[in-house]
């Protein structure tokens, strides 16, 4: 089955074919860094993550390029994010940034996202984008008005493309507040005047001023990967206005197609609301993986489609720590058999039985990147394990091996939720000294008669999975 994608530009599933034979270029719309991320960050970037995972997987080669915004993204108000951030932590924008930005990529590096090829950051390419306002100011496609600079939506019919929304419908006042400059609602500003206190501020030829949010990523996408590039992502949120007039300017510019597919992902829901600072509904991921997995975390969103949208709650989270335990579950004995297996070659049954699952499981991955269906086969897998395991047969070091590496290639190359041995291990050592050491403290906290201490290191551990058995020779843990 070759690879079929969900393309939201012509709303169509499509067989996928790269520019390239071979390569992919990829750029995937990045955080603006005034704050700590959070889950509904995760939620975007594991499903981007795993893309970029199973486009390498199939052997293809990708420049993967996700920007970071650091200038140009207003609020509602028409606030700019970073330097709401600078006053409210009283530090200077770019410190804000250098700040979260580490963070962000500390976030990502704990729930094994990997690393864009390019990070390129908007306030290092303005000079790239005074050079696409110029030029469409040239072509008639913009305009200047008192030193800011204005795409006009009504000299390019094609605006409105991604979204499906037309000029004349768009209702004045949408987004952000309508600037009687403007000579439609729906022009968005390429160029910003800085009004007097505004920190961030470049010199232009319309006067002293600062990018706009949209055409950030057109600039980067383009110097990097070119006037057209296979794959645009990110979330399905930002197709009006944001992607709409990436595109709309992007081709005005170039008179080239931009983006060829557009893979979009849900968003994350608390109650059926979209997570979102400005309501105040997040979790952020350090909060998160303090009393999670980063692999549960993974699992839990890799349950969804990544085009659909994925509602958080701690009781979700706990099933998918629950799941991935059960779906891990003979690793560990594959692990502890291999070491006193006999030496041999793997069972040619078992290589047809693994063979078979790896199909079924790039079957689901090469259907829009179905990671539901993928995680159904590995289910699928542990149950055949399980059986082989319980079957009293000797299995040889070589089937043992082909199993884990059946494991660690789709679980945890592809979706990222398989730790490799050596992380697993050190991990479970790790976990066992550290209980242990509360086991301790609590059975002295017994013995000073600090019954009320001693419970409350039980039900903490409790909270966090791992319950206690009172036994004569001692005290015992397991997860739960």
């Amino acid at each position: 089955m070759t690879l079929q994608v969900y393309n939201t530009l012509t709303r169509r599933k499509v067989t996928f074919v790269p520019l390239q034979e071979g390569r992919v270029t990829m750029y995937v719309c990045g955080p603006t860094v005034y704050d700590h991320a959070h889950i509904g960050h995760a939620k975007l970037y594991v499903s981007m993550d795993v893309i970029v995972r199973y486009l390498r997987f199939k052997g293809l080669r990708v420049r993967y390029v996700q920007n970071i915004t650091d200038v140009g993204h207003l609020l509602d108000t028409g606030e700019d994010r970073i330097l709401k951030g600078a006053a409210r932590e009283r530090v200077e924008p770019m410190e804000l940034v250098e700040t979260y930005m580490r963070a962000y990529f500390a976030d990502m590096d704990a729930l094994g996202v990997t690393r864009p090829d390019i990070s390129p950051r908007a306030s290092a390419h303005i000079l790239e984008q005074i050079e696409i306002a110029q030029a469409l100011i040239a072509r008639g496609l913009a305009y200047e008005v008192n030193g800011s600079v204005y795409f006009d939506v009504t000299k390019w019919p094609e605006y409105g493309k991604l979204s499906g929304r037309k000029v004349e419908e768009l209702e004045e006042g949408a987004r952000v507040a309508v600037r009687d400059e403007k000579h439609h609602p729906a022009d968005f500003a390429l160029w910003k005047k800085a009004e007097p206190g505004h920190i961030l501020r470049w010199t232009s030829p319309w006067g002293v001023g600062f990018p706009g949010w949209h055409i950030e990523c057109a600039a980067m996408a383009i110097k990097y990967l070119g006037p057209t590039f296979d794959i645009h992502g990110g979330g399905l949120e930002n197709i009006f206005p944001h992607n709409e007039c990436e595109i709309a300017q992007s081709e005005a510019w170039t008179g080239k197609p931009f983006a060829r597919y557009w893979l979009l992902a849900g968003s994350l829901t608390i109650d059926g609301v979209k997570m979102s600072k400005s309501l105040g509904n997040f979790i952020t991921i350090q909060d998160a993986l303090q009393k999670h997995r980063a692999e549960a975390i993974r699992f839990f969103i890799l349950s969804s489609h990544y085009r659909n949208p994925v509602d958080y709650s701690a009781g979700a989270l706990e099933a998918a720590e629950a799941g991935l335990t059960r779906l891990l579950s003979p690793l560990a004995l594959v692990r502890e058999h291999t070491r006193n297996a006999p030496v041999g070659q793997a069972d040619a049954d078992v290589i047809d039985l693994l063979d078979n699952q790896r199909e079924r499981f790039t079957d689901a991955m090469d259907d829009d990147f179905n990671t539901p269906s993928a995680l159904a086969v590995l289910f699928d897998l542990t149950t055949e394990v399980n059986k082989l395991l319980n079957s009293g047969t000797t299995l040889t070091r070589g089937t043992l091996e082909a199993i884990e590496g059946t494991y660690q290639s789709l679980g945890g190359r592809v979706l990222g939720i398989v730790p490799t041995q050596v992380q697993q291990e050190a991990n479970g050592e790790l976990l066992d000294g550290l209980v242990k050491l509360l086991i301790e403290m609590r059975a002295e906290a017994r013995k000073a008669k600090d019954f009320s201490r001693a419970d409350e290191i039980r039900d903490r551990l409790a909270t966090l999975g791992v319950a206690l058995e009172d036994r004569v020779d001692g005290t015992t843990w397991r997860l739960r």
